[in-house]
């Protein structure tokens, strides 16, 4: 096994009271994630730093009703669940065995605020749509937002978890900004003074 990144000492500042089930899913994650395919051998050395603080720390963004477009190994649909059992969450992942990774890290974990379901983004129907919909690392701008901005209700927002790239992703989406009727598109960047790596998120309000 990789060299297992120690847990920063601002994950409890982040996860509050909910650390512990954090520090579970890091633990599952570093067991059997490489093996089962979920992460590659390089991200164990930086699986805190890089990518569960680089999710959490967006959970504060997060209300009422949540789809995690991609979510793959839980990142970072389960870690947002996990800091906020207040929201509901769907996590969207059409892989099979991503999938039966997900529902057993819910039921491990003890998620009663998170549904897991087998579908591509473009195959799923929710007539009212959520209040959010997110993705992490899961394709250019101009490729999510037809995926995402679908499943967002009027008035509904997009926060998606980007890289440094972002604001060149907003420039190169703007046919798909205006067609998908893309509001106060902009980058944030979160967790500086507190993250070794800042998060970027790309929010827009959907009409």
């Amino acid at each position: 096994m990789s060299d297992v990144e120690i847990e920063p000492s601002v994950a409890a500042e982040l996860f509050g009271d909910r650390i512990e089930l954090a520090r579970q899913f890091s633990a599952a994650l570093t067991e059997h994630g490489e093996e089962r395919g979920l992460i590659g051998p390089l991200e164990l050395p930086r699986l805190w730093t890089r990518h569960i603080l680089n999710s959490v720390i967006a959970a504060p963004l997060f209300h009422g009703s949540v789809a995690d477009i991609g979510s793959g190994a839980g990142l970072p649909g389960i870690v947002l669940a996990i800091a906020r059992p207040d929201v509901q969450w769907t996590l969207i992942e059409p892989m099979e065995r991503r999938v039966i990774w997900l529902n057993e890290q819910v039921a491990e974990l003890h998620l009663d605020n998170v549904e897991v379901l087998r579908a591509r983004a473009e195959d799923v129907s929710r007539p009212v749509g959520f209040d959010v919909v997110t993705a992490r690392a899961v394709s250019a701008l101009k490729t999510l937002i037809p995926l995402t901005a679908p499943l967002v209700r009027d008035g509904g927002e997009l926060i998606l978890l980007k890289g440094m790239n972002a604001g060149n992703e907003i420039d190169a989406a703007q046919k798909q900004i205006k067609k998908f009727r893309l509001s106060h598109v902009r980058v944030e960047t979160l967790g500086e003074n507190v993250l070794p790596e800042t998060t970027r998120v790309v929010r827009a309000v959907v009409r």
